[in-house]
């Protein structure tokens, strides 16, 4: 039982030496010579005499240093030493603090550069990041709950950028799950946070399907009147739909004439895997016209400021407006889209092959495996020589004959 009040700590005088006002149970104020009051523990463990801090009076009051005590009593009962149990808590207090959000995703972006992301995939994720670490990026990992992430995100809805609230869900969900893997966390509270968000509209590239469009579309861009390097460049897209970063980095050591071949480096790719493109006549014609241009550089399609470097990423798009195509109607990376769809709607393809040709991602890790290792490569090889074909068929369904009297 206690032996003393609250009053008695508190009227308590200093002296030329500590000394202790005992309370019971082992606990005890020592009152230092200048004025400090401090709470402490007098206990046994493993036969040994050991003393724990258990805080300053009268920040700690009574009430609480006798909790603290009754604390430290139960532990004692089970076998474990209060001292080390503290120890403990203060190791796991300052990991915690080390171990913050903004530190956990800087160490995934390490990750990604070491997994060899392309620097525009980089700069898009920590535009992302940077999102998440000016709302909590030094808040602990571990104690970040769902609640807290939802309203950083609720924001950025506030602003209308519904999709790129779900786009910095789900990177902070990627942070989440490598703080579990290196042992920095416990569980991902973002995905509490699924059906929360509100649902973005989708946009899809704008493109062109309907046959007669794509004919007209081919016809324009062969009548095209701008720089040599940007109309080789429109009339290869069609043949090959690769992406337009894709096409417009092409270099001349790529491409192997003879096997009619494009080998795209993983580098270079979205997905980071390389990429085969096989080459149609139509396809190969072109290109050994624009090596009379220029094969002397180390791009196929070099800027006009420079040799040393590819035309930008928006000489293509700026092309087709001039060939009165709005962005509504018509992006070069919408031609992918026309690709797949008049590939799929021909109903002579096997859906796979279009997707491998297409270098599309499989979401399924088994069957992602499976597409890598099914290349399909022989189909690939005849479905592109038919679509050369085809689109040589629609490219003349429109043109005006003149008929000689």
């Amino acid at each position: 039982m206690p032996v003393r009040n609250d009053a008695a700590f508190r009227s308590a005088k200093p002296r030329e030496k500590p000394f202790k006002l005992s309370d019971g149970g082992g606990l005890f104020l020592l009152i230092q010579p200048n004025g400090a009051k401090l709470w402490r523990l007098a206990y046994r463990f493993d036969g040994k005499q050991k003393l724990l801090a258990l805080g300053q009076y009268p920040i700690t009051p009574l009430t609480d240093a006798r909790l603290k005590r009754d604390a430290a009593k139960r532990l004692l009962s089970e076998g474990a030493d209060p001292s080390m149990q503290r120890k403990s808590e203060r190791l796991t207090a300052r990991t915690s603090r080390r171990n913050t959000f903004k530190t956990v995703a800087e160490d995934l972006m390490e990750k990604f550069k070491a997994d060899g992301d392309a620097a525009t995939t980089l700069k898009k994720k920590q535009w992302l990041l940077d999102f998440a670490n000016a709302e909590f990026g030094n808040r602990p990992v571990a104690e970040i709950k769902a609640p807290e992430i939802l309203e950083a995100l609720r924001k950025i809805e506030k602003r209308g950028r519904h999709e790129t609230a779900t786009r910095v869900r789900s990177t902070v969900g990627a942070v989440f799950r490598y703080a579990i893997a290196t042992a920095r966390a416990e569980r991902d509270p973002s995905v509490d946070l699924r059906g929360a968000l509100i649902t973005p509209t989708v946009t899809h590239r704008a493109t062109i399907v309907e046959p007669n469009a794509v004919g007209a579309l081919l016809r324009a861009i062969d009548g095209f009147e701008g720089q040599p390097t940007t109309r080789y460049a429109l009339r290869l897209a069609p043949l090959v739909f690769v992406r337009p970063g894709e096409l417009r980095k092409a270099e001349w050591a790529e491409f192997n004439i003879n096997a009619a071949e494009w080998r795209i480096p993983g580098t270079k790719m979205k997905m980071r895997r390389p990429h085969r493109v096989p080459l149609a006549d139509q396809a190969l014609a072109i290109l050994a016209e624009l090596r009379e241009i220029t094969g002397g550089s180390k791009y196929l399609f070099p800027s006009v400021r420079s040799w040393y470097r590819p035309i930008s990423e928006n000489t293509l798009n700026a092309a087709l407006r001039r060939l009165g195509y709005d962005k509504s109607e018509l992006t070069v990376h919408g031609l992918r889209s026309t690709a797949s769809s008049l590939l799929n709607e021909s109903g002579k393809w096997h859906a796979d092959a279009i997707e491998r040709q297409l270098a599309h991602q499989e979401q399924n890790e088994i069957r992602s495996a499976y597409m890598h290792a099914a290349e399909f490569w022989q189909e690939r090889v005849r479905m592109m020589r038919w679509w050369a074909s085809h689109l040589d068929e629609l490219r003349e369904r429109g043109r005006v004959v003149t008929l000689r009297a």
